[in-house]
């Protein structure tokens, strides 16, 4: 296997990709007999565990009886040009050498599933034997040999073509240059080296084919439960043909609760100290003693609010957040990898720099609290204030890097985590401050109720437009109609009753902090449940 490219950002350089061939692939479907030799030769090949597959042959049965044919499609990874996986892998596990190929390295690899959610062609999956990220790399072992890979070697028909697209010669090339060819999902500009020939839309597009009734497939049943997908939807297909999905794999989602409850625990970690530092500069609470000379000698203490409690609940959540994040990697004794080989792209490295810079001011400020350094907490803010706001809202940029979930491609998911970690700072500081602070108690419950009519107005502008992709409809439909539809209820009627929290008082709390758990839930996992393969 060659070593990553020598720039460390996960690409070839562009020294390296003039010198190189640039491989490409050709699926013929009008040769392809759906005889899955291919998917049989690559297990064997790469010694790909069952449950799993690098490649497979898709069935999509076409027209009504009598006039009916079964259509094919072979799926893999695209080889793009531009891989998501690269650029949201945050150790260059995945990386793309120097001849195009998409590759990957499983001794660096922490199991973040970031790659995963990244793919727009859900190509990659998770190896159930050594728990490392894995696709279809071209068989690189053989190509750096001369040999072809074994899905080529195997086809009975030569429905598969690899090529160097560099070389007018090649039949890759003869091919892509001269007859009409298909990518999948072209509008992700991606650039896949993989193309199709006569293959039918009906295959190429996930929700083009409605599912079985009962999900009974051509050789078993599938149904797409709780983390699993499989194409097509029971009530939505856009396709003007008759179309049945007669054989399909079903995929595992990449982030399961643990990264709901993760968004949930980051929005208090940020939100107690964003909170606490406005109620500073406000007004409301003091950062420092102050005397009041004017009816006799009263000195009024530093807010124990401002000086203990924002940085200990603050801190306390912060590492929930980071068990959490370990918790939900494959190999988490490999964490410190962010740390040493990081690829500055990725906002899972971003946002593990952002969360360590966090959690030193956090210390420093609980340092001080306990040696009574009141100006050095007030100097801490000036690099607290933007850390946690960042820490607020950089979950809404690694949404964005997967670029296969159309839902998270929202440019007011920024602004939203911002409320949404007001909010949840506010609720979480309310029993402190009825216990040591009561002048901040009324200040507090007036900005929970404000901020929670304002997460629900988020919510309903980011239901409520026409979305402009079939896949953010269908994740939308799936949030508020769907399989999520009792979280997304649940979370938006517990969330009302925060936005009574001036009348209610400290009884709005738990309400309020159920209530955005909830919608988190529903919102992380109604994003993944669309089919993309």
């Amino acid at each position: 296997m060659q070593e990553p490219a020598v720039n460390g950002s996960g690409d070839a350089s562009p020294e390296q990709q003039a010198r190189a061939p640039r491989w490409g692939k050709v699926i013929d479907q009008t040769r392809c007999i759906g005889c899955h030799a291919c998917t049989t030769a690559c297990k064997s090949e790469n010694l790909v565990p069952l449950s799993v597959t690098r490649t497979y042959v898709k069935h999509v049965d076409v027209g009504e009886y009598p006039l009916v044919r079964r259509a094919h499609q072979v799926t893999r990874c695209n080889q793009c040009a531009h891989a998501p996986c690269v650029t949201a892998c945050p150790t260059t596990a995945m990386f793309k050498r120097p001849d195009g190929i998409v590759d990957f390295d499983k001794s660096i690899c922490i199991g973040c599933k970031a790659c995963m959610a990244a793919c727009p062609y859900d190509a990659i999956f998770i190896n159930p034997e050594d728990h490392s990220a894995e696709k279809c790399n071209f068989c690189a072992h053989r190509i750096d040999v001369g040999h072809e890979p074994a899905c080529v070697v195997v086809c009975p028909v030569e429905a598969i073509l690899v090529g160097d697209m560099h070389d007018p010669d090649s039949k890759v090339a003869r091919i892509v240059n001269r007859d009409p060819v298909n990518v999948r999902r072209p509008e992700k500009e991606t650039q896949p080296k993989l193309f199709y020939k006569g293959a039918h839309q009906a295959t190429l597009d996930p929700l083009a084919a409605r599912r079985p009734e009962g999900d009974l497939f051509m050789w078993s049943e599938q149904r797409a439960g709780a983390g699993y997908v499989v194409s097509g939807h029971p009530d939505h297909n856009n396709s003007s043909a008759a179309a049945l999905l007669s054989y399909d794999v079903p995929h595992t989602i990449p982030w399961d609760w643990r990264v709901s409850l993760y968004t949930w625990t980051k929005g208090i970690a940020a939100g107690a100290y964003l909170v606490a530092a406005l109620l500073v500069l406000l007004g409301f609470i003091n950062s420092y003693a102050v005397s009041d000379v004017g009816y006799g000698f009263i000195s009024f203490p530093p807010s124990r609010l401002w000086l203990w409690v924002a940085p200990v609940v603050s801190g306390a959540f912060l590492a929930l957040t980071g068990a959490l994040l370990l918790w939900d990697l494959e190999h988490p004794e490999r964490f410190y990898l962010i740390f040493t080989r990081p690829q500055w792209r990725s906002w899972l490295v971003r946002g593990a720099f952002i969360i360590a810079g966090y959690s030193v001011v956090l210390a420093l400020h609980f340092g001080a609290s306990l040696l009574g350094g009141t100006t050095a907490q007030r100097l801490l803010m000036i690099a607290g204030l933007p850390l946690a706001g960042l820490t607020a809202i950089y979950t809404a940029y690694l949404f964005a890097q997967a670029k296969a979930r159309d839902m998270w491609q929202n440019p007011l998911l920024p602004p939203h985590l911002f409320v949404q970690s007001l909010l949840a700072g506010a609720a979480a500081l309310l029993p402190f401050a009825a216990w040591l602070e009561p002048t901040a108690v009324e200040p507090l419950l007036w900005s929970l109720g404000a901020l929670s009519l304002i997460h629900l107005l988020f919510i309903w502008g980011e239901t409520s437009i026409v979305h402009p992709t079939a896949h953010a409809h269908l994740a939308v439909r799936e949030m508020t109609r769907g399989r999520y539809r009792a979280f997304f209820v649940a979370g938006l009627a517990l969330s009302l009753v925060g936005v009574f929290a001036p009348w209610l008082g400290l009884a709005a709390v738990p309400f309020a902090l159920a209530g955005l758990l909830l919608f988190e839930h529903a919102y992380v996992q109604a994003g993944q449940s669309v089919p993309l393969a």
